[in-house]
């Protein structure tokens, strides 16, 4: 990471970030990615038909992370309300991927609902 490297002790890669908004952010990206690492699984598997609901509810959920990520970024005057959208949408993307016992669904619904609790204190 480029602050490692200039031995600078900031939260943000370019400038300073509170540690409360830095987490959110990299809980949210890392939500994004949990979802559509999972969605690529789920589209492989052999009950594919019945993950419908959850393969829809993975797409909404990496786009509401990204989108609440780059608000609180951009220090948007929206990214609390945003953030509330993202923590019910993460904590129903949990609820379908406890639907299923791979391994994957079980990491991508306890990734979710870490981030719902990340965004639910941004509220």
């Amino acid at each position: 990471m480029l602050n490692i490297f200039l031995g600078v002790n900031i939260m943000g890669l370019i400038k300073e970030t509170g540690e409360q908004v830095q987490n959110c952010i990299d809980m949210c990206t890392d939500c994004e990615q949990a979802c559509i690492e999972c969605m690529k699984m789920c589209l492989e598997e052999e009950d594919v038909k019945e993950r419908k609901g959850c393969i829809n509810m993975l797409m909404e959920c990496s786009i509401i992370c990204k989108t609440a990520a780059t608000f609180m970024i951009m220090e948007s005057q929206h990214s609390k309300e945003l953030c509330t959208l993202c923590e019910k949408i993460c904590r129903q993307c949990a609820k379908e991927c406890d639907m299923f016992k791979e391994e994957h669904c079980k990491i991508c619904s306890e990734t979710c609902e870490e981030c719902a609790e990340e965004c639910k204190a941004m509220a």
